[in-house]
């Protein structure tokens, strides 16, 4: 046999509801039928004690003036009984009223005196021939010639009349209940099912979302109700969801791209020191020129495999946040740098060290940060510049105090640019604006990808914009240095992989 609690918890909420207002109903409407009954049943006694109290004195007056003989009973109503007693609570006479009620109270043996303590109190007794009761009130008898008490008079009448009544009312109040339960259970049981749908559209998104379907939402309630403010919450709580697993995706996303771009910028590099080696092995090169051409060739692919280990090494190690040094770091110092090396690459260009704004100064541009991997920012920047532009293009390096608290420093060149189809994904890694274009001349896509990583780590930005009469000008702002900085480890400047904060982009290294 099943546990009443467990198979109660197993009952539908709505069930249960309506169970419970159903018991409450049928335990209300008991205690009314209680409660009437009883003030009727006592109603009634009254009304019976009332006529008894005025019956009695007039047949102790008719008794008392005959003398302990029967009175006469022609103006007593028919239901009346009468007994008349003496002293000692012998029964002398008794006589039913002329087409009184069948049956006769069983007349108890008061006597005189006991019935002085009652005082005219009324009270029950039982049927002699059968399970009726009877109300009765005993009144002390009076000699009317000696003034001495001879006796008692007992008149009773019925309560079988009061006992139907109550019974015709009990059947009633039934019926009524009866009624009442079973409209109060169809009511309950719709009303439970009408306040409880939103729970039920709440469930079906569950279900929903379960299923796969993560823009499901909860339909809106009033706020001021209690499943408003839960479909308020749950649908917030949706959203981030949503968000978080379309992130989760994105990012697998980006880890399956990034890891069939590795593969494919390895591969090329690998295929050809194993060919050039295979040729070796095989006797295929047998001319000294020959295998100085082939050793050149494998040296150079695996410079190049060696330069792209060392650039996604260090963009896993911003992706795992290491602390970078955060000291002051002359900015002005850094463009004079890397403006040299773009001279260095590129005699012909005309390179120019220029302040931020225009009749600005250099002077004062000062971030925090780690001096080494910014100049690996500018590095990248201005290799850029000199690998997707013609030689001999202008080329400025721009630097000095932006907004307040910042620094930023800019790399100008005056060459093709890059279309705004491109532009806003050429902080992706292994992303390149020409594919078409060679590994040897166009890079791996992963310069810009460094860039980015590393200004955010250094809680900056990074974005591109068109330079005035043609070209790219990529933007670098970074926090400004004050006075309290000083060198050291900040906990704050940690590696990200990132993007940047938006902006349009210029070509990949």
């Amino acid at each position: 046999m099943g546990n009443p609690a467990t198979a109660w918890a197993a009952l539908p909420l709505r069930s249960r509801l309506t169970a419970l207002f159903v018991a409450l109903l049928v335990m209300g409407l008991g205690l009314s039928g209680v409660v009437a009954q009883t003030f009727l049943r006592s109603s009634l006694v009254e009304q019976v004690d009332s006529q008894l109290a005025a019956a009695a004195p007039l047949a102790v007056d008719r008794v008392t003036a005959r003398g302990m003989r029967m009175l006469d009973t022609g103006n007593l109503p028919s239901d009346y009984h009468v007994a008349i007693l003496d002293v000692d609570g012998q029964v002398v006479t008794a006589q039913a009223v002329d087409g009184a009620a069948a049956g006769s109270p069983t007349v108890p043996a008061l006597s005189a005196a006991q019935v002085a303590e009652r005082g005219g109190e009324a009270f029950t007794v039982a049927d002699a021939d059968d399970g009726g009761r009877w109300r009765a009130l005993a009144l002390p008898l009076t000699s009317y010639r000696q003034g001495t008490v001879v006796g008692s008079v007992v008149v009773a009448l019925p309560l079988d009349p009061a006992q139907a009544t109550l019974t015709q009312m009990r059947r009633v109040l039934l019926t009524i209940a009866v009624g009442v339960v079973a409209l109060g259970a169809v009511a309950g049981w719709w009303g439970v099912r009408r306040e409880l749908r939103p729970l039920r559209q709440i469930e079906a998104t569950a279900g929903a979302i379960a299923a796969g379907d993560l823009a499901r939402r909860v339909p809106a309630q009033p706020s001021s109700t209690e499943v408003g403010r839960l479909a308020a919450a749950l649908n917030a709580m949706l959203a981030q969801l949503e968000q978080a697993f379309a992130a989760r995706e994105a990012s697998e996303e980006r880890m399956r791209r990034f890891v069939s771009d590795a593969s494919h910028e390895l591969r090329t590099p690998l295929a050809t020191i194993r060919g050039y080696g295979e040729l070796y092995r095989m006797g295929a090169l047998t001319a000294p020129d020959d295998v100085a051409a082939t050793m050149q060739r494998i040296e150079g692919s695996a410079v190049r495999m060696g330069s792209l280990v060392e650039d996604l090494l260090h963009l896993a190690r911003l992706d795992e946040g290491r602390p970078l040094r955060a000291e002051p770091v002359d900015l002005a110092v850094l463009a004079t740098d890397a403006a040299a090396d773009l001279r260095a690459l590129d005699p012909a260009r005309p390179v120019r060290v220029v302040a931020l704004a225009a009749g600005g100064t250099t002077a004062g541009a000062v971030a925090v940060g780690d001096e080494d991997r910014l100049r690996q920012v500018l590095s990248n920047l201005v290799g850029n510049v000199a690998r997707h532009t013609p030689d001999g293009t202008p080329a400025e390096v721009a630097v000095g105090r932006a907004a307040e608290g910042r620094v930023a420093v800019e790399v100008r060149d005056h060459g093709p640019g890059v279309s705004a189809e491109h532009a806003h994904r050429v902080f992706e890694r292994f992303y390149r604006v020409d594919a078409g274009r060679g590994r040897e001349t166009g890079g791996a896509g992963l310069g810009l990808a460094i860039v980015a990583a590393i200004v955010r780590a250094h809680h900056g930005e990074v974005a591109v914009h068109p330079t005035p009469g043609g070209g790219t000008t990529v933007r670098v702002a970074l926090p400004a240095a004050t006075d309290g900085d000083a060198p050291g480890t900040d906990d704050d400047l940690r590696g990200t992989g990132a993007t940047p904060s938006g902006g349009r982009s210029a070509p990949p290294v």
